[in-house]
């Protein structure tokens, strides 16, 4: 009678979760779903969900890019100037506003100065 031992091996390649999500953002993954809620053979309320991952290159390659038309992405993009981003104007006319205001200060107390 012989006795065999089976000995455990272990993976020598492991995966770490920052190489999963590289090779995720890589390749992409689609992840798709419908919900359709019905009453006697009537729909009434349909959703359906599409999650697409992967990295803005790869969405580019897919022909997704729906970033770069919409306003609200706009300060995202390389290539936004500080003058495109909301707000910019509305703090340029403050800064106006505030110089005109510290000139004509300056010139009041100038002029206060002379009076004494």
């Amino acid at each position: 009678m012989s006795v065999q031992r089976s000995t455990l091996t272990h993976s020598t390649n492991s995966t770490s979760v920052a190489d999963l999500l590289e090779r995720v953002l890589d390749k992409g993954i689609v992840i798709a779903g419908d919900i359709r809620i019905k009453l006697v053979d009537i729909e009434l309320l349909t959703i359906q969900l599409r999650l697409v991952i992967c990295s803005v290159d790869k969405a580019r390659e897919m022909g997704i890019d729906w970033w770069s038309d919409n306003a609200m992405f706009k300060g995202l993009s390389s290539q936004a100037s500080a003058a495109s981003l909301p707000g910019t104007a509305a703090a340029s006319g403050i800064e106006d506003r505030l110089a005109r205001l510290e000139s004509l200060l300056v010139k009041q107390s100038a002029a206060a100065e002379t009076v004494l």
